[in-house]
């Protein structure tokens, strides 16, 4: 690490956030003054629809210290966090959102945690300053989204947290077309744990996650992290083969026995559409899975870079 090099390097994606902006360096800078003075703030600008690229300047402009990306359209917020780790320098980063829901000031706390022997330690939401929708909504995903992909994910925790370089450097290799910043941390395996913060409400704006986003946002981790669904589809076609042999045979030691004259319409029409909808879910469950491996094989890089600022 150059002696020149920050210490530590703060990571927040932007999005509809234009008034937060000010307050979040201030405090940033007030809380990382207080642990060294070797520190930058990294800011990526997700093609936020306000002026948050304009206060972004602004802020740059006054201290060097600040810095900004800006993508060339919207790519997401586990995008943007990538494209801001590209540009970290420091041998701790710390990854956050920008809407102060993360409080500046738990980095100190989170910092000391780490400095005990950890590679990583999330912040831990003892309660969440989020409204009953989207509390019950974040729970539900994170249910499924275990379930599904094996992530060992705790809805408790975000992106933010403290991370070593050296899992920084292990997240940027990854060839992921699809990202999620917590579960890739995750599987790195590197020493972590998670402690107690305190949880703010939302100082401006909502949530960008729509139950539309958090869908498709499951879906491709799901995809990028397991093949559970593959093996339930062939689960469920064993037993659904093993049903249907036993109703044959069934029906025909009936009909041996003299107790059926002509088949059922009705039973016969439901067995049809039955079978036929369960084979056009299993396509296509396998349909998502070729379609994530097109994906890769295009190697379209995960973000692209319109502007740097102190960079």
């Amino acid at each position: 690490m150059n002696a020149a090099a920050p210490l530590i390097s703060v990571v927040s994606p932007v999005y509809c956030c234009e008034g937060c902006l000010r307050e979040l360096c201030g405090r940033l800078t007030a809380t990382l003054s207080s642990i060294t003075d070797r520190f930058e703030i990294i800011l990526v600008d997700d093609a936020s629809p306000d002026r948050a690229w304009d206060t972004m300047r602004e802020l740059c402009a006054t201290d060097p210290r600040i810095k900004a990306v800006g993508l060339s359209r919207n790519f997401g917020q586990h995008y943007a966090i990538a494209a801001g780790l590209e540009q970290t320098r420091g041998e701790w980063v710390v990854v956050m959102d920008c809407d102060l829901q993360d409080r500046p000031e738990e980095i100190a706390a989170l910092y000391s945690k780490a400095l005990e022997g950890y590679d990583v330690v999330f912040g831990e939401r003892e309660v969440r300053r989020d409204g009953w929708f989207k509390r019950t909504s974040s729970r539900l995903f994170i249910g499924v989204l275990n379930y599904l992909s094996g992530a060992d994910y705790d809805y408790r925790t975000a992106n933010f947290g403290v991370f070593h370089r050296r899992v920084v450097d292990a997240v940027r290799s990854m060839g992921d077309s699809s990202r999620f910043f917590p579960v890739m941390v995750r599987w790195t395996g590197f020493r972590r744990t998670s402690m107690p913060i305190r949880h703010d409400a939302r100082s401006e704006g909502r949530s960008a996650y729509t139950w539309r986003r958090l869908v498709r946002l499951g879906l491709d981790i799901i995809l990028s992290n397991s093949d559970k669904p593959l093996r339930l589809v062939a689960v469920a076609g064993i037993v659904i083969s093993i049903v249907a042999l036993i109703i044959t045979a069934y029906s025909l030691l009936r009909y041996l026995h003299g107790d059926i004259d002509v088949a059922g319409y009705t039973s016969l029409i439901a067995s049809m559409w039955l079978l036929a909808g369960v084979m056009l879910f299993c396509m296509g469950v396998i349909g998502l899975y070729v379609g994530r491996v097109f994906e890769s094989v295009k190697a379209r890089p995960v973000f692209i870079v319109r502007e740097r600022i102190n960079l």
